[in-house]
């Protein structure tokens, strides 16, 4: 979006100076007073120059301006725009400006838990933290209605208002990015994609992009957004908790399942290879049944001896 900001080029002078001039003013307006009590006729000139002074004194100090690194004024001509005055230090400008002052440093913004529901259906919890500024001065005072949210006109109501802004497009662009994946890989095991709990990165530079086209339109700039709270809700929290468990089961059942087949036919081969006895198929079917039992199985395994032959 085309921006309108520009830099003020008017005229301006050191705030020291204007100082200065405030205060010769006032040793003049010493003198002549006591030039006047010491005279016995009225002096006419005696009369003007307080008022003059006074004048003179209210627009040199309503001129007077004050910025510190990362603050900006808005400098308005009885409605209109005459540019956004960034110079650091004291300055003295056309007292009939009126200078709205923003703030142009990083701020958190940490979103709380809200439920939405995944690309799956499911209901989540997920919360956000924000790391947001003000990039445009022009636009974040006149594209939207900070200054009637900002009822006071201080610099820290009209932020209030920009974080109140922040807030909303914070909670909509996290909805939107989080309906656009599963939770996690068990959503929808036969597909391939990112999730919220795998693709971090990836989901948190769309989040932030997507941010950034939301504030666009109050001159805000989305630093930093990254996703610091994420679980199921709690109305299906215990059994996704169960599914968990179960498919945490079922891959260390399969682990042992390799690994049982594994020394089983290491067994096998070791025998054949060193001739230590012959064994057919039917007691081969035989020995690797009881050797999957002792390995797979939970408990110790009871030896039970044989007493007669082989095949009794």
């Amino acid at each position: 979006m085309e921006t309108k900001e520009f830099e003020f080029k008017g005229f301006k002078m050191s705030g020291f100076v204007a100082l200065f001039l405030i205060l010769a003013i006032i040793v003049v307006d010493i003198i002549i007073f006591n030039q006047a009590a010491a005279s016995t006729k009225p002096d006419l000139v005696f009369g003007l120059t307080i008022p003059i002074s006074f004048l003179l004194i209210l627009l040199l100090s309503i001129g007077m301006v004050k910025l510190e690194p990362n603050e900006a004024r808005a400098l308005v001509f009885f409605g209109k725009y005459c540019g956004t005055f960034r110079e650091n230090g004291f300055w003295y400008l056309n007292p009939l400006f009126s200078k709205k002052k923003v703030s142009l440093r990083a701020r958190n913004f940490d979103a709380e838990a809200i439920k939405v529901n995944d690309k799956s259906g499911n209901p989540i919890l997920i919360g956000l933290v924000l790391v947001w500024r003000v990039k445009d001065v022009y636009k974040s005072l006149f594209e939207i209605d900070s200054q009637t949210m900002s009822a006071q006109g201080s610099l820290s109501s009209t932020m209030k208002a920009f974080e109140s802004f922040v807030k909303v497009q914070a909670d909509a662009a996290l909805r939107q990015v989080a309906g656009n994946y599963n939770y996690d890989e068990n959503s929808n095991p036969d597909v391939d994609d990112v999730t919220l709990r795998s693709g971090a990165e990836e989901i948190n530079d769309e989040l932030t992009a997507t941010l950034n086209e939301r504030l666009s339109i109050a001159g805000i700039e989305a630093v930093e957004a990254r996703i610091n709270y994420l679980a199921y809700a709690p109305e299906i929290a215990a059994v996704m908790l169960r599914r968990q468990q179960a498919d945490a089961i079922i891959a260390a059942r399969e682990k042992i399942v390799e690994g049982a087949v594994s020394m089983v036919k290491l067994a096998l081969d070791h025998l054949k290879e060193e001739g230590v006895v012959e064994l057919d198929e039917e007691r081969k079917a035989a020995m690797v049944s009881n050797l999957l039992v002792v390995l797979c199985a939970e408990d110790n395994a009871q030896p039970v001896v044989n007493t007669g032959s082989l095949y009794n």
